[in-house]
């Protein structure tokens, strides 16, 4: 039976500005953790507004904690087919990030760098900032509402004890009611404990 990966490796943080100069053409890598195409939307306006007389602002994203979910996306942004976007993207995976938006943005020095040139370019301004990047290791999880009537906490609360689950919320009156959070590997294991349980009542939960 394979064994399911349950982490992923992504940015704790925006990495910090990274130049590189080819031939009078100015290279500045930025990086992001990102979880949506409306953050990624947002860093992009927000570059655009700070380097407003840049020439191209070029990237690349991968969203999606699971392989199997994964989607990317690389622009040129004016530049030469793929000498820009997939470059930038290559070092993506490179550093084997998900969730991860990088940014390079190019002034440009009065001399053409040809298609090689570029792709180095772009390709070295995305490691650089990688590099300069706090990368993490997250896990993947599962949340799961458990509601039962407040007589049955006990049984509830000593399984989430033993197993150290994480209680994401709780509302604990007569009816009760918990947000929980699992690691993906266990997290079948986890439902049929509770599925189990008399009076207690498990889902999926995503909000």
């Amino acid at each position: 039976m394979e064994i399911q990966n349950d982490t992923y490796k992504t940015l704790s943080q925006a990495s910090p500005e990274a130049l590189f100069k080819d031939r009078n053409s100015k290279f500045y890598g930025y990086a992001f953790p990102v979880s949506s195409e409306d953050e990624i939307k947002k860093h992009l306006e927000e570059l655009r507004k700070m380097h407003h007389s840049a020439r191209h602002w070029c990237y690349a994203y991968q969203l999606g904690a699971q392989e199997k979910q994964r989607v990317f996306r690389a622009n040129d942004d004016g530049e030469p087919n793929n000498s820009a976007g997939m470059p930038i993207y290559g070092q993506i995976q490179s550093f084997d990030l998900t969730n991860v938006l990088v940014i390079v943005v190019r002034y440009f020095g009065g001399v053409k760098l040809g298609v090689g040139g570029l792709i180095n370019a772009y390709r070295t301004a995305a490691q650089m900032t990688l590099d300069d990047g706090i990368i993490i290791e997250k896990t993947i999880n599962v949340n799961y509402r458990i509601k039962f009537d407040y007589k049955n906490m006990n049984k509830v609360m000593r399984i989430i004890k033993e197993k150290q689950l994480t209680v994401v919320s709780q509302t604990l009156e007569l009816d009760c009611e918990l947000i929980i959070s699992v690691r993906l590997t266990i997290a079948n294991q986890i439902f049929e404990i509770f599925d189990a349980l008399y009076e207690v009542q498990i889902k999926e939960f995503n909000d």
